[in-house]
């Protein structure tokens, strides 16, 4: 056996070591309170939890934020402190920064930048980032990976596996073996830099027209599978602009640039950037547009799967069951009964509801803020009294994307006319237009083929 590979095997085992307690650990005493009776204190249990997982590195905080916006995926409790987890690790130091950038660069790696900042302007879950300044006097961001992620990533596809299991055995309401199998191709994914760097090319020719949504350009000579160096892009965090007051207007302006990068790929270009977390976007106050960040979770979808997310709108619209079933069926639910349909139809309404109308309007007009968590109490009980569902592997991002950004919407108080802007986009939709497209923008942004 090679030293990489005890190296690697090793590193899991130190990482089933620090999570393994924490993740089976807290499922049993769900199973506990679900078989036996046993009373335990839920929320203090997936508080323990939240701060484990918040303070390893690695993509378990990752993981636990994606399964929070996936109904029931995971218990109430624990979905809603896992929610709140930001991508905010503690940096490394200098030390590990040379060395990184010495075995990725060469030795003489400085003599690449006329300046490198030696303390991280941000820490996240897989790496951090260091601000830099080339000899062409160019401004990038330089995406150092943390040490041994291969092995982290896979002790917590491991120890998720796990849990997943556990809480199937005590809930079969939804079955999430396809939605596991997504999760661990984009985590691998994501290990590897120059693949990020081909995605963030491609974000760049899909918005390449759009000047309220600017993306950064990756430099290729300094990038490689464990570093991402890129244009350095100067902006705010939404959540501090939201606390700062900003008129209607302002907020009407970031939402409109929010719904343009996520929704103009999906409906043009059939590709989706399936991480809406706050850290991933800045605001430029000055232009009122956004900042796109972090392209390492993308999804690309087969034109169907557009085709479906167009149909069941059409089928919510209309109330036409027969083209719901059509829908359902082409987004990879296989053999639903007509109740179970009817209970998904249910989700459905929910997530297409603020598209019905023809007005400008909040993107909920609800004033219950758990409204989306009793919706989807409903539909967990709905599918439990009529034997379940199996989520298919193309559903999890999707849910993500209209999940977190609605929640983002609702943070800024938006005014929208949410009708009218999904009509730009999906007008004059055509399946084999779009094929051509992706293909056409994958080759020439050279985005490698997804498991």
């Amino acid at each position: 056996m090679s030293d990489k590979r005890e190296s690697t095997l090793f590193g899991e085992m130190r990482r089933m070591v620090q999570t393994s307690g924490a993740v089976t650990g807290i499922a049993a005493r769900v199973a506990g309170n679900r078989i036996f009776g046993m009373k335990t204190n839920k929320d203090a249990h997936a508080e323990d939890l939240k701060k484990l997982l918040g303070g390893l590195k690695g993509p378990m905080m990752k993981v636990a934020q994606f399964l929070s916006t996936v109904p029931d995926a995971l218990p109430e409790e624990y979905a809603r402190e896992l929610a709140t987890l930001q991508a905010n690790a503690p940096s490394m130091g200098w030390p590990f920064v040379k060395r990184r950038m010495a075995a990725e660069l060469g030795n003489d790696w400085q003599g690449r930048f006329a300046s490198f900042a030696p303390e991280a302007a941000a820490a996240a879950s897989l790496g951090q980032v260091h601000r830099a300044t080339l000899h062409d006097g160019r401004q990038v961001a330089c995406k150092l990976q943390y040490p041994d992620m291969p092995s982290v990533v896979e002790a917590d596809l491991r120890q998720l596996k796990l849990a997943m299991q556990l809480y199937r055995r005590m809930d079969t309401s939804l079955d999430n073996e396809e939605a596991y199998q997504e999760l661990q191709a984009r985590l691998r994914e994501e290990l590897d830099y120059t693949r990020e760097a081909s995605q963030q090319r491609l974000y760049g020719l899909m918005l390449a027209d759009e000047p309220s949504v600017q993306v950064p350009v990756p430099v290729e000579e300094l990038t490689t599978k464990r570093l991402l160096t890129m244009s350095w892009l100067d902006g705010a965090s939404i959540q501090r602009r939201i606390e700062e007051g900003p008129d209607q207007e302002e907020r009407n302006a970031y939402a409109r640039a929010l719904f343009t990068a996520w929704y103009k790929p999906l409906y043009r270009f059939g590709v989706i950037h399936g991480d809406p977390h706050l850290g991933n976007y800045q605001v430029r106050v000055a232009e009122r547009g956004i900042n796109l960040l972090d392209f390492g979770t993308i999804r690309v979808f087969p034109p169907s799967f557009v085709s479906g997310v167009i149909i069941l709108y059409e089928a919510v619209r209309d109330h036409d069951e027969a083209k719901a079933a059509h829908g359902f069926e082409t987004w990879g639910f296989k053999g639903l009964s007509r109740e179970t349909m009817m209970v998904l139809w249910k989700w459905a309404e929910f997530l297409y509801e603020p598209l019905l109308q023809d007005r400008v309007r909040p993107i909920q007009e609800s004033d219950d803020p758990l409204f989306g968590r009793r919706v989807a109490e409903e539909v967990h009980k709905g599918l439990k009294r009529t034997g379940g569902v199996r989520v298919p592997r193309e559903f999890p991002l999707m849910d993500r994307a209209a999940i977190g950004l609605g929640s983002v919407f609702l943070r800024l108080k938006a005014e929208m006319n949410w009708h009218r802007m999904f009509m730009e986009l999906v007008e004059g939709f055509n399946e084999g237009e779009l094929a051509a497209r992706q293909a056409a923008a994958i080759a020439e942004a050279g985005v490698p083929p997804s498991a």
